[in-house]
């Protein structure tokens, strides 16, 4: 206790450069946590992948669809469990800022090898039964206020014209992970619009999906399965490229790696920065101390002592700053989350971010006393006590 009121009056002794330090480092801190919980939104649809589901997209690109009757070949694979399928609609909702993720699935079969988006199960019979219905997510619908019976507007940009929907459900996810803004049609829908909007030859296009979800009964398969899906279509007009959920997530993640490895080399700068200032105030808080540290030394203290002094009150800076600062990560980050409106579907301050901003504080307590503390422990007596005359 006695060493503790110490390092409090020794820390407080210069009162604004205490708090100008302090101030750097919740600075520091939080936006530490800040980029490196915008790192973990971008991989969020990486860990709420599921080991026992395969994507089957065309091998070209996932712009280029894959044949209706692609499904029942699939689904007779042997280690194929289920099948679905699914098209990006691309709609605007009001305006473009409002941008949102639109599925245009097979419900039944879809919502089947998706357990995680729990709907009741009125609200989800509601939606089969309705050819014009759609599902929503709770943070989408809370975000534009719609409820169940509500009418949506969505202003088609990949399939012109004007599509209008009945909420008939609002889904839940089963844990953080799952993203709750999404919103789900009917293909039959979409496929049907299609035929209606265009004529001739072009209406063939309506039998065409984006992508195929498939079940498998091993997650330990994943390769064999997704080699026995290749090879089907192996040579014909329209060859796939099976992979894992979590590798077709991990590609959408590889097309922003540049910024993401930017943005966790700044989070580090900034570390570094907050260490280097930290470290001056401590070499200032020694220099002008020289005298003191002598005059223990004299007194009988052990070389140890001083280096506890130092190590002391510079942790305890960068504890109180560090803390402070992980407070402020998370307001900070419900007003980024605010402004983005739905770019991170998963934005949250996972306790791994908090534990590394524990770390990063405490690592700059200790490295920035460690120069001043071994610089001190060696102090002659008589110089340091000539020093202050």
């Amino acid at each position: 206790m006695f060493l503790l009121r110490l390092l409090l009056k020794n820390a407080f002794r210069h009162r604004l450069r205490t708090l100008l330090t302090m101030v750097g480092l919740v600075v520091a801190i939080s936006a530490f946590g800040l980029l490196r919980t915008i790192v973990d939104a971008w991989y969020a649809g990486v860990d709420a992948t599921s080991s026992t589901r395969l994507i089957t997209r065309s091998s070209i690109s996932l712009t280029f669809p894959l044949p209706l009757n692609y499904a029942e070949r699939i689904k007779a694979v042997e280690g194929v469990s289920g099948i679905s399928w699914a098209n990006w609609f691309g709609g605007i909702y009001v305006t473009e800022r409002n941008f949102f993720a639109q599925f245009a699935v097979d419900a039944p079969s879809y919502l089947a090898l998706y357990p995680e988006f729990q709907l009741d199960e009125a609200d989800k019979q509601a939606f089969f039964r309705d050819r014009q219905g759609c599902v929503v997510g709770r943070k989408l619908a809370a975000k534009f206020g719609w409820k169940v019976g509500d009418s949506i507007a969505l202003r088609g940009t990949i399939y012109p014209g004007t599509w209008r929907f009945t909420v008939r459900g609002i889904y839940q996810g089963k844990d953080a992970k799952t993203d709750e803004q999404q919103m789900f049609i009917h293909w039959q829908r979409l496929a049907d619009g299609i035929r209606a909007r265009v004529a001739g030859g072009k209406a063939a296009k309506a039998d065409y999906v984006g992508v195929y979800v498939v079940r498998i009964h091993n997650p330990d398969d994943a390769p064999l399965v997704s080699q026995r899906i290749d090879a089907l279509f192996k040579n014909s007009l329209a060859e796939t490229l099976t992979e894992t959920e979590k590798a077709f997530q991990l590609g959408f993640v590889s097309m922003s790696e540049t910024i993401l490895l930017a943005v966790q080399a700044v989070s580090f700068i900034i570390v570094l920065i907050i260490m280097a200032v930290m470290a001056n105030t401590m070499t200032m808080t020694a220099r002008e101390r020289l005298a003191e540290y002598a005059t223990l030394k004299a007194l009988g203290f052990p070389p140890g002592f001083v280096v506890k002094l130092l190590f002391g009150e510079s942790l305890l800076i960068a504890l109180i700053g560090g803390g402070i600062g992980i407070a402020v990560t998370f307001p900070m980050a419900q007003a980024f989350v605010k402004a983005a409106g739905t770019l991170f579907p998963i934005f949250q301050v996972s306790m791994l971010t908090v534990a590394l901003q524990a770390l990063a504080a405490l690592v700059v307590g200790a490295v920035s006393a460690a120069w001043p503390a071994w610089k001190m422990s060696r102090i002659d007596i008589v110089q340091g006590l000539r020093h202050v005359a």
